[in-house]
């Protein structure tokens, strides 16, 4: 769409929803952590009802932490009040979890001292916040001018016609804060998210088709159409072959998964089988190692045994040799006795 164009359909947008809406900006000043809790609560969502909801969250929590480490359905039960409180609790949780990994601490105030290109750079980087929140952020904080736009609020300039589908997927609205001056900004970006929360809730609503209308004539072809009866029945058709389909699929995998687990079990009572003998066999060697220690020790004592025989040998030899001796005396003594009588 040519510039021009754009500009004054912008224009004449933010005309018609001042004369629809009373909605007013949020005139909360908080810090930055805060007012990004915040934004994460307004998206898509009445100004009044993101107001009780971060009431809640501040009320119902210790602190900022604890709202982290809680799950999404409990942080939903606590924003019941929004009107989509699952995905606002899905925003909250990963907008804090995301400045903590980065941070590792509840505090942004330090990105008000830089320049706002570079703080709107380093809020980019966090994973966990949505573009409406950086541009909530940038808007209301850092006193820059950028327009924050919901999922809802971009489907809607869509069907007016400022933007096309290449865009819608991009998530931009080129020439948005060029055709709405900044002292507007606050007034348009309300008005818009208002808009968007209204068509999320009945796209097909009468007074909703109506106020698009009188903004853009040609937007009836881009409008939401309601599905035929038949349309419903097939898609109602393969969401049930889907989930069909899903189901079998996890079957097939948890029978693969149990066959494997069978056959790791099988290979592993095998394995355990072949290595049983080897272990009883282990203590009939270390029992036959004790027989060799009392034949070893047997030696001894026989050798003891024929050792006092030894010797008693050689005692009866030397009490035989020494009478023998005695003998021999006694008898040269008579000799010498006979030869000396005559005398």
């Amino acid at each position: 769409m040519p510039r021009a164009n754009r500009s004054e359909l912008l224009t004449k947008t933010h005309r018609v929803l001042k004369k629809q809406y009373k909605t007013q900006p949020p005139s909360l000043k908080l810090p930055l952590l805060e007012q990004l809790v915040f934004a994460c609560c307004l998206e898509e969502a009445p100004v009044e009802a993101a107001q009780k909801a971060y009431a809640a969250l501040e009320e119902q929590y210790f602190d900022w932490n604890e709202v982290r480490v809680s799950t999404v359905a409990e942080l939903a039960e606590t924003l019941s009040m929004l009107p989509d409180p699952a995905a606002a609790a899905a925003r909250v949780r990963g907008a804090l979890q995301s400045v903590f990994e980065a941070h590792y601490a509840f505090d942004l105030e330090p990105l008000k001292k830089q320049n706002i290109g570079v703080a709107v750079k380093q809020l980019e980087k966090h994973q966990g916040v949505s573009s409406f929140g950086v541009s909530f952020l940038t808007q209301t904080s850092l006193g820059g001018h950028d327009i924050p736009v919901s999922a809802g609020g971009l489907q809607v300039l869509y069907i007016i016609g400022v933007i096309d589908e290449k865009e819608r997927d991009a998530k931009k609205v080129p020439g948005l804060e060029r055709a709405i001056p900044k002292n507007k900004g606050l007034e348009f970006g309300a008005l818009l998210n208002q808009l968007a929360y209204e068509f999320v809730k009945s796209p097909y609503s009468p007074t909703i088709k109506k106020l698009l209308l009188s903004i853009a004539a040609d937007a009836k072809d881009r409008l939401p159409k309601r599905k035929t009866k038949a349309q419903i029945a097939k898609e109602e058709a393969a969401a049930k072959a889907a989930e069909k389909k899903a189901a079998e699929k996890k079957a097939a995998a948890e029978k693969k998964a149990k066959k494997a687990e069978q056959a790791k079990a099988a290979k592993a009572a095998k394995a355990t089988a072949k290595t049983k003998p080897a272990k009883k066999a282990a203590p009939t060697t270390k029992k036959a190692a004790p027989a060799k220690k009392k034949t070893a020790k047997a030696t001894p004592e026989k050798r003891a045994k024929a050792t006092p025989k030894k010797k008693a040998a050689k005692k009866k030899a030397a009490k035989k040799k020494t009478p023998a001796k005695k003998a021999a005396k006694k008898k040269t003594t008579t000799k010498r006795l006979a030869k000396r009588k005559p005398r």
